[in-house]
């Protein structure tokens, strides 16, 4: 593997594992706390603005590394024509859809907390966040099943 291989994939692994970690974080750790009303809305919102501009970079980082990584392990039929090219598919469809929920959570949340509210925007934003969350564990469950 020539070394920017590994470098593609090290830093694929090490982002991946920390978007997931921080939207299980803000999903079962934050969320919880500001729903029973434990958090005031002023810091939540810069926390959640941090969590959505790294949830971005993430994506965007996932996107090419793992751009790169598909583009040389993988020919076009081998991904439609194998098992460990349907799960690179599936990583993918997990992908796009784990990004959709966070912007949509994460939206829902910063909006109420505009409004100086965070019990019901808590409440507005946790099924989508969790739900980001199991797509995280998803993506890093197949992609332990590729190493």
């Amino acid at each position: 593997m020539a070394t920017i291989d590994t470098a593609m994939n090290a830093i694929h692994l090490l982002v991946a594992g920390l978007w997931a970690g921080s939207v299980l974080f803000i999903a079962r750790g934050l969320l919880p706390a500001a729903r029973n009303g434990s958090l005031d809305a002023e810091p939540l919102r810069g926390l959640i603005g941090r969590f959505r501009t790294g949830s971005r970079v993430a994506s965007l980082a996932l996107f090419l590394t793992g751009g790169h990584l598909a583009g040389t392990r993988y020919t076009a039929e081998s991904l439609l024509g194998s098992t460990r090219g349907y799960l690179v598919v599936a990583m993918v469809v997990l992908w796009f859809v784990m990004t959709g929920l966070i912007e949509v959570g994460s939206g829902r949340l910063v909006d109420g907390l505009n409004e100086r509210k965070v019990r019901d925007p808590a409440r507005a934003a946790t099924p989508f966040l969790t739900a980001a969350a199991v797509a995280g564990i998803a993506l890093l469950a197949i992609g332990g099943v590729l190493l």
